[in-house]
């Protein structure tokens, strides 16, 4: 598939996620969204994006899958903290200093995931606060697009791995154990709210002292994540106040192109000051017209207003009726194409104005015809003194309510004085332009300096954009490792627990043969040996790693294995269940015996024969 093609086709999948599931993945960046896709379809075996579509619609169940996907979750408690610590100092101090004992405090914690992030962040105000305070007057926040990470968000429990990141004694005081997992104190939980929130679609939270969205924006286009800033800068407090509101983002995430909206606080933590800026003035209102109130007769004095306007108006202006009869001259027309009261009523093709300055019979037919207004500008109309005019001339068809043609409006805007001022402006362009030249040749040294100053500076800011948008993508990919290795991790448990499971049963296996007193033999389908217990080496002499993966058939023992190729067939091909048979044999120490070999089909889990299995017995 060509790489045209793979990108439609990817554009057709994130409209269907936007259409179906109201996701809208078309403001993050396009590499890594592909990369993420790509690895679920994987998994389920889908080779193109036009497939997938169609595997989604067939199992609404993936969804959840996808954007589990898509929407990698790696969070933990107080996630670098350095950076936290420079928050507790330089943030949460100076915010609850300007506050009053009763004022509110608002955090929003953006891409919040499944909580752990949060609850950081109310530990850390209930420090600074105090555990009333702190219920009384603090809210925090937390959303995310994705539902089920929210849901284990709600449901504060984790365990104590994924307590391993929090101090020992925050873990005591904020955290009761339950059984063998944390569950968050529930008279401070009360204070963090959780809620869906797309950043992209959704109107921002407001009037928040601290915004925390860390490691979230590095997924985002540059211009959704301009947009998300713009939107954060309105939700924050500060606007026009003497109390500050911050801003805190993730490592990868140095928002340099957004100097105008924040000040960097700490810029190796991620901290940033709003900053504020000028509110609009409100537009002042409308105000109503009122009717007239005047009494008499309003269809004759708004006949008669508009036979005036249409006499005085400035502009030439005829109306033609459909029969092509003139049917209305105002005065600018009649003085300027000669007509006369008497003309009204006559054919147009009878008057001069039909055919000058332009023909004006072809162009009301295609007025018509189009059923649009027409115009032809700058129609020149000559005089015998050789002065010369121009004219705009718009010609507007009228119909009826059942769309039959009433006739057609002229309007003819003189445009000679534009014309010749438009004329002597050109003249005096080029006078300027030459003058301009001379200046030009002495500027042309500067600008060339100027140029390569730019040039030189532009280098530098592509330069620094690439490197924060690779700083940010690789940001991405530790993110994506990380979510993968835990997930290898939980594969690499269950694997771990499934081969004890395995061992144990081998071990069971092995106990229960060692204990026959008949020799036992398993054999696969080809007569191969699985399985020689320890009574069957006592019987004919040969230990087990000897005979594993031989032919039965061809064991050289003193037990006439080839008398037992029909029984065994048998027994394999379903013919019988189980079968029996006495034969003379001789065992390891020479001695001659009646050995009694019984015959029974090896089943598996599905039923299938896979072999036989043979007991071998020794005859009193």
């Amino acid at each position: 598939m060509s790489a045209a093609s793979e990108e439609a086709q990817f554009g057709q999948l994130l409209q269907f996620l936007q259409r179906d599931r109201g996701f809208d993945f078309t403001g993050y960046k396009r590499p890594s969204l592909m990369r993420r896709v790509t690895r679920r379809m994987q998994m389920v075996s889908v080779a193109s994006f036009g497939e997938y579509v169609d595997y989604l619609q067939v199992h609404p169940e993936e969804f959840g899958q996808l954007f589990n996907t898509i929407l990698i979750n790696v969070t933990t408690f107080f996630r670098d903290p350095p950076a936290w610590e420079v928050l507790k100092r330089d943030v949460v101090a100076p915010i609850l200093h300007e506050k009053g004992p009763h004022d509110p405090v608002r955090i929003w914690s953006a891409g919040c995931a499944s909580g752990q992030e949060a609850y950081s962040i109310a530990i850390l105000f209930a420090e600074a606060m105090g555990w009333e305070p702190f219920r009384e007057r603090a809210k925090v926040y937390a959303t995310d697009v994705d539902e089920e990470a929210l849901a284990q968000a709600r449901s504060p429990s984790y365990s104590a791995k994924e307590m391993e990141d929090l101090d020992p004694a925050q873990r005591d005081r904020y955290f009761e154990l339950q059984n063998t997992r944390y569950v968050f104190r529930s008279d401070l939980r009360r204070s963090v709210i959780f809620g869906r929130h797309d950043l992209v679609q959704d109107a921002p939270i407001s009037r928040l002292d601290l915004l925390v969205c860390r490691n979230t924006l590095m997924y985002f286009n540059a211009e959704t994540q301009a947009q998300v800033l713009s939107r954060f800068h309105f939700a924050l407090n500060g606007e026009g106040k003497s109390e500050h509101s911050y801003l805190f983002l993730g490592r990868a995430e140095m928002m340099l192109a957004h100097a105008n909206l924040f000040s960097p606080v700490d810029l190796k933590c991620r901290i940033f000051v709003k900053i504020p800026t000028p509110g609009a003035k409100p537009r002042a209102p409308a105000v109503p017209a009122h009717a007239n109130g005047n009494g008499g007769n309003m269809a004759t004095r708004l006949h008669r207003l508009q036979e005036q306007a249409l006499e005085e108006a400035p502009n030439a202006r005829i109306v033609i009726d459909a029969n092509g009869t003139l049917a209305l001259a105002n005065q600018r027309a009649r003085v300027l194409f000669s007509l006369n009261p008497k003309d009204i009523g006559r054919p147009l093709q009878d008057l001069e104005v039909s055919y000058r300055p332009l023909e004006l019979r072809s162009l009301i037919e295609q007025a018509y015809a189009g059923r649009r207004s027409i115009t032809q500008t700058s129609v020149e109309r000559g005089f015998p003194d050789g002065d010369t005019q121009y004219f705009d001339v718009s010609i507007s068809p009228y119909f009826d309510e059942a769309n039959a043609p009433l006739g057609v409006g002229i309007t003819f805007v003189d445009v000679t004085r534009p014309m010749k001022l438009q004329e002597e402006l050109r003249r005096s362009q080029e006078e300027i332009q030459t003058a301009n030249e001379e200046l030009q040749s002495s500027n042309e040294e500067l600008e060339t300096t100027n140029e390569e100053l730019q040039s030189s500076n532009e280098e530098l800011e592509t330069t620094n954009e690439e490197l924060q948008s690779t700083n940010e993508e690789l940001e991405t990919m530790n993110e994506e490792l990380q979510s993968t290795n835990e997930e290898l991790q939980t594969v690499n448990e269950e694997l771990r627990q499934r081969t004890d499971e395995m061992n144990q049963l081998n071990a069971f296996l092995e106990s229960v043969l060692g204990s026959l007193s008949s020799g036992a033999v398993v054999v696969n389908q080809d007569f191969n040996i699985l399985m020689w217990n320890q009574r069957a080496q006592d019987m004919w002499g040969l230990r087990a790693d000897e005979v594993q993966g031989r032919s039965f058939l061809n064991l050289d023992i003193g037990l006439p294995v080839g008398d037992l190729r029909g029984m065994m067939r048998a027994v394999y091909t379903g013919e019988a269940d189980k079968r029996e048979m006495t034969l003379d044999a001789v065992n390891r120490r020479g001695k001659k015996i009646k050995c009694l070999v019984s015959c029974t089909p090896l089943v598996t889990g599905k039923k299938k024969r896979e072999g036989v299995i043979l007991l071998m017995e020794e005859q009193a």
